[in-house]
């Protein structure tokens, strides 16, 4: 088996893999197990797609479309929400504090 694609975490790896594997490509997560274990270990280097030898130069092919395609996604798409949120709730924390201390 030779590796066909090093993943940035598991689920990176998964989608990989289910991609080869919906075009007739056998592929194995392997760092599977390891998730648990150390946390984001894809950094590490862990968390790469196999396949067998015959089926390497496919993979690779359908592994460089994936790759083309998602190029614009190496940074995630930002949002805010929860930090909004977050801020308001420290506002009003701070005023609901700053009342009740005027008002005591």
């Amino acid at each position: 088996m030779q590796i066909a694609y090093r993943a940035r975490d598991i689920t990176e790896a998964h989608i990989v893999a289910g991609l080869l594997e919906a075009n007739g490509i056998d592929a194995y997560v392997g760092g599977h197990y390891l998730q648990g274990a150390l946390g984001e270990i894809g950094v590490a280097g862990f968390s790469n797609v196999h396949v067998e030898d015959g089926d390497y130069a496919r993979a690779r092919v359908l592994v460089r479309e994936y790759e083309s395609s998602h190029a614009h996604d190496s940074e995630p798409a930002r949002d805010d929400t929860p930090d909004r949120y977050a801020r308001w709730f420290l506002l009003a924390l701070v005023v609901t504090v700053w009342l009740l201390i005027q008002f005591n």
